[in-house]
């Protein structure tokens, strides 16, 4: 059984992921420094795998802490690389901490593979490295323009740096999943979206507000050019996007040319506007969303969404849940976490 590491394995996308993992017969040891998770995560992986897994609590831009890792587990085969700060706005207010922290953590991961012939890395990466798109829906082939945020700067230069290490060094074998925006919790309820303070994204905000710990939901503008004029976002399942990091990294384990760079976007191709969000939340849930009009948030982009073809004809995935389906799991995962108080 092969070992995966995966950095900030118990954030959002990275819990997920470890339990996706685990299904296909992989063995996940998770790095986290729980800047923006909780160790609590660690229960919700366990009751829904029934196995502990494998945990160094640590930070990736500590280059004796990651070189720790390897030497404790020379069985890892792969690494998902999910660890960074991943906030729009945040960014914008904080770029230098976004740099440092994103790219740094890369570098350190990528001089350990090297050092430990470690030959496979999936990278987090995102869909705001296409700026606004001139075409939509994007392809793997649209420009990536000039990021519309230090967030998604990191992403663009952390992609150049792991495409220019495996043309260098022909060691390494990466995939880079362009996502587009997560939502929803594993349909148990035992894990999901666990913002620390106030969330920055749209779903967890909505879901605090129907439950009452936020006075109400600010959709931030209504003049885009959109059949609304709120933006639009291409929404999936977080379970599908987890299940699309196991289809990555069986594609590399498989892959016999040890310097292959491939890039695939996950999405539903799929564009909804925030008030079409609410509207199917309403609809999936019986809950009414208090909502206002505010102004617009700076470092959003104004619509994009996926043409994720390429992902089915090479690595036969595509979403299987609908939103709907995401709002309620993510509302069921509001109300577990009302009831421990939180």
């Amino acid at each position: 059984m092969p070992s995966i590491l995966v950095t900030g394995g118990a954030g959002y996308i990275g819990s997920h992921t470890v339990v996706e993992l685990f299904r296909a017969d992989y063995k996940p040891v998770i790095i986290d420094n729980f800047s923006n998770s909780e160790k609590s995560v660690l229960k919700g992986i366990e009751a829904i795998t029934g196995e502990t897994i494998s945990l160094y609590a640590g930070d990736c831009n500590d280059e004796q802490f990651v070189k720790h890792v390897f030497e404790s587990e020379p069985e890892i085969t792969g690494c998902i690389h999910f660890a960074a700060y991943k906030a729009v706005g945040e960014s914008v207010e904080k770029p230098v901490q976004y740099y440092k922290n994103n790219i740094n953590s890369l570098l350190e991961l990528l001089s350990a593979m090297l050092k430990f012939n470690i030959k496979n890395l999936v990278f987090s990466s995102s869909c705001t490295v296409y700026g606004q798109p001139d075409d939509l829906p994007v392809t793997e082939s649209s420009p990536v323009k000039k990021a519309e945020s230090p967030y998604g700067n990191t992403k663009q230069i952390c992609e150049e740096i792991i495409k220019d290490t495996v043309d260098a060094t022909g060691k390494i074998k990466a995939v880079s999943l362009r996502y587009f925006n997560p939502v929803g919790a594993h349909p148990t309820s035992q894990i999901g979206e666990l913002p620390i303070g106030t969330p920055n994204n749209l779903i967890p905000f909505l879901t605090q507000t129907v439950a009452g710990i936020r006075e109400e939901l600010i959709i931030f503008g209504d003049d885009y050019n959109t059949p609304d004029g709120t933006c639009v976002r291409d929404y999936i399942h977080v379970v599908d996007l987890a299940k699309a990091h196991v289809k990555a990294l069986d594609y590399l384990e498989k892959e016999k040319n040890d310097s292959v760079y491939q890039v695939f976007n996950v999405g539903t191709g799929n564009g909804h506007t925030v008030l079409d969000v609410i509207k199917t939340f309403e609809l999936a849930t019986g809950e009414k969303v208090k909502y206002r009009i505010g102004i617009r948030r700076p470092g959003d982009i104004e619509k994009v969404w996926a043409n994720a073809d390429k992902i089915y004809e090479e690595l036969n995935w595509k979403a299987e849940r609908t939103l709907k389906q995401a709002l309620y799991d993510a509302w069921n995962w509001q109300k577990v976490l009302k009831s421990r108080g939180k």
